[in-house]
C-alpha cells in the first residue's frame, strides 16, 4: 500500500479513500478474499466476542458463509461445550430449523418466527420426523392456544440431504441450482431438508434451505475443519486460571483461541499467552488488543499467531473519552500489520467499521480479517431478544464488554464488596439500541453487501487476492467534505 500524499497525522477510515488503478481483473468473482491467517476462514470477517453479538446462531451462520464467530469469554464451560457440539453437527448448506412439537401452541410458534428471516417453523414428532410447516399467516385469526398440529400444512417442496450434493454434505453447485429451480417453480422461499434413510415413520428433519440461502451457498465457501465441520472460535480473558480455561475450550473442539483484554500490551497478557502456549493447543492463537508495532512484537514473541488491533474505535467503547487512550484505527492497523508480517504473524482489525468501505480499507492497510461487533449486533442472528419499539421498528440491545451490564454479569458470583469495587471502573455503553434494518435483517445480508464491496475494491485496485491488494492499494487523504461528497443521497437536494 502506498499513500498519494504522506500523512502528517494518524488517520481513521473516514480520513482516507482508495484510488482506482489499472486492472486486468474482469469480474469481482475472479478475486479470492480468503484471509491468509491460518484460521481456515474463506472470507475476511469475524464476529466479535461480545455477549450481545456472538452466540451459537451467529457462529453457525458466520461459518456457513466462510467467516468466523468468536464466543465470548464470559460463557460458562458447559455452555461452550454444548454450543461447539451443536455447531459441529450443523449442516454446511441446510440451516438449522426452528421446530415445535405438534402439541405446542400457536403462541409458542409466534415467539419463534422472528428468529429466522424466512418466517417459518417446522413441526416435528418426538423422533425429529417432519410433520408439517407453519407460517405466520397460518396463525391469523386462530386462537393463540390452538395446537401447532391444527395449523400446520405439508410443505410445498421438501428436499433431501442427497439432493443438496451428497450424504457427506459437500455443496454441489449443480445440486444447489436444481434445488433453487424447484423452489422457484413452486413459488416458495423455503423448503425443509430431510433424511429419509433414517427409517422413522416420518423423514427426519435435518434443516431448512431458502432460495437466498441456496444462492449464497453457490457463492460462499463454508469455513470447515479437517473433518468437514463448521469452524468455531472462543475467547478467554487474561485473569485467573487462563491455561485451564483454554484447555477446556480446546477439549471442546474450538478451532481458534482468542486471548482477549482491552489493553493487550501488558505483563498479564504475556503471562496468559505463555500459559496458553504451554498447552500446545494445536489451533491458531489470537491475542489483543494493541495499537502499536511494539505491542505486536511483544505479543508475537509471547506466542500469538494473530494480533488483534484496536483500542477505542468500537461503537460501545468509551475508552478514548474516559482515558484519552487509543489510536485512529487506519493508522493503527497499518503499523501493526507491517510489524506482524515482519515476524510471520498476522493482524485482525477490531472495531470502527460502519460501511463495506471501512472493511476494504482495513484489508488494504494489512489486516487479514476484520472483526465486527455493533454492526452485527442489530441482526436476527445476534443473541439478544428482538424488541418491537413504539414506532414499530425492531431492535436489539447491545452493550460494551467493560460496561456496567457486562461487569455485573462477570462478577455475579463474587461478594458484594468486590463487585462494588469493580463497578467503580466500568467503561463502555451499557444499553444501546441496534435497529434491525428491514432491508438487511440477517447477518447474511450484511455479509453479502460487505463481501461484494470488498471484492469490487480488489477489482478497482487490480488485485486478485488480499496479498496483492495490500501491495497494489493506493490511498489518498480527504477532508470531511470529501468524505461527505461520497455519501449517497436518498432524495434530491
Amino acid at each position: 500500500m502506498r499513500f498519494l500524499t504522506d500523512p502528517a497525522v494518524d488517520l481513521t477510515y473516514n480520513d482516507v479513500f482508495l484510488v482506482p488503478s489499472h486492472s486486468d481483473v474482469a469480474s469481482r468473482m475472479d478475486v479470492d478474499i480468503a484471509p491468509d491467517d491460518g484460521t481456515g476462514a474463506t472470507i475476511p470477517l469475524v464476529s466479535a466476542n461480545m455477549t450481545a453479538v456472538t452466540g451459537r446462531r451467529m457462529v453457525e451462520t458466520m461459518a456457513r458463509r466462510g467467516g468466523l464467530g468468536i464466543l465470548p469469554q464470559d460463557i460458562p464451560a458447559d455452555v461452550i461445550r454444548d454450543v461447539v457440539r451443536r455447531v459441529k453437527v450443523a449442516h454446511p448448506v441446510a440451516d438449522t430449523a426452528l421446530t415445535v412439537g405438534p402439541q405446542d401452541t400457536v403462541l409458542d410458534l409466534l415467539h419463534l418466527v422472528d428468529r429466522r428471516n424466512h418466517g417459518a417453523v417446522c413441526v416435528v414428532d418426538a423422533h425429529g420426523g417432519l410433520l408439517g410447516v407453519v407460517r405466520p399467516q397460518d396463525c391469523e385469526g386462530v386462537d393463540r392456544f390452538a395446537s401447532a398440529a391444527s395449523v400446520m400444512h405439508p410443505p410445498a417442496v421438501t428436499l433431501t440431504l442427497a439432493e443438496l450434493g451428497g450424504t457427506d454434505g459437500a455443496p454441489s453447485k449443480e445440486a444447489l441450482q436444481a434445488a433453487f429451480e424447484r423452489l422457484h417453480a413452486a413459488r416458495q422461499e423455503m423448503a425443509p431438508v430431510v433424511d429419509p434413510a433414517v427409517g422413522t415413520a416420518a423423514p427426519v428433519l435435518r434443516g431448512v434451505v431458502t432460495a437466498a440461502g441456496l444462492l449464497r451457498s453457490s457463492l460462499f465457501t463454508p469455513g470447515l475443519d479437517d473433518d468437514g465441520r463448521l469452524r468455531v472460535g472462543a475467547a478467554v480473558g487474561i485473569n485467573g486460571a487462563v491455561g485451564e480455561k483454554a484447555a477446556v475450550l480446546v477439549e471442546a473442539g474450538v478451532d481458534v483461541l482468542v486471548v482477549d483484554t482491552a489493553h493487550g500490551h501488558q505483563r498479564t497478557m504475556l503471562d496468559a499467552l505463555a500459559a496458553v502456549r504451554a498447552l500446545d493447543p494445536g489451533v491458531p492463537v489470537v491475542a489483543g488488543n494493541v495499537v502499536s508495532g511494539d505491542g505486536v512484537r511483544d505479543l508475537v514473541a509471547a506466542g500469538a499467531d494473530i494480533v488483534k488491533v484496536g483500542v477505542g474505535p468500537g461503537a460501545m467503547c468509551t475508552t478514548r473519552m474516559q482515558t484519552a487512550v487509543g489510536r485512529p484505527q487506519f493508522s493503527a492497523v497499518l503499523e501493526c500489520a507491517a510489524a506482524a508480517r515482519e515476524l510471520g504473524a498476522r493482524v485482525w482489525a477490531d472495531g470502527g467499521v460502519k460501511h463495506p468501505r471501512d472493511v476494504a480499507l482495513a484489508l488494504a492497510a494489512g489486516a487479514s480479517s476484520v472483526m465486527i461487533g455493533s454492526w452485527f449486533a442489530g441482526t436476527l442472528e445476534s443473541p439478544g431478544d428482538l424488541v418491537h419499539g413504539p414506532d414499530g421498528r425492531r431492535y436489539k440491545e447491545s452493550f460494551g464488554m467493560a460496561s456496567a451490564r457486562a461487569v455485573q454479569h462477570r462478577t455475579r458470583h463474587e461478594d458484594a464488596f468486590t463487585k462494588a469495587r469493580k463497578a467503580m471502573f466500568e467503561e463502555g455503553i451499557s444499553s444501546s439500541r441496534m435497529y434491525v434494518d428491514p432491508r438487511r435483517p440477517s447477518v447474511e445480508d450484511l455479509l453479502d453487501t460487505i463481501t461484494s464491496g470488498v471484492r469490487s475494491s480488489l477489482t478497482y485496485a487490480g488485485a486478485h487476492d488480499l496479498a496483492e491488494f495490500r501491495e497494489r492499494a493506493v490511498v489518498g487523504l480527504q477532508s470531511a467534505a470529501g468524505y461527505e461528497e461520497g455519501r449517497p443521497v436518498a432524495s434530491s437536494w
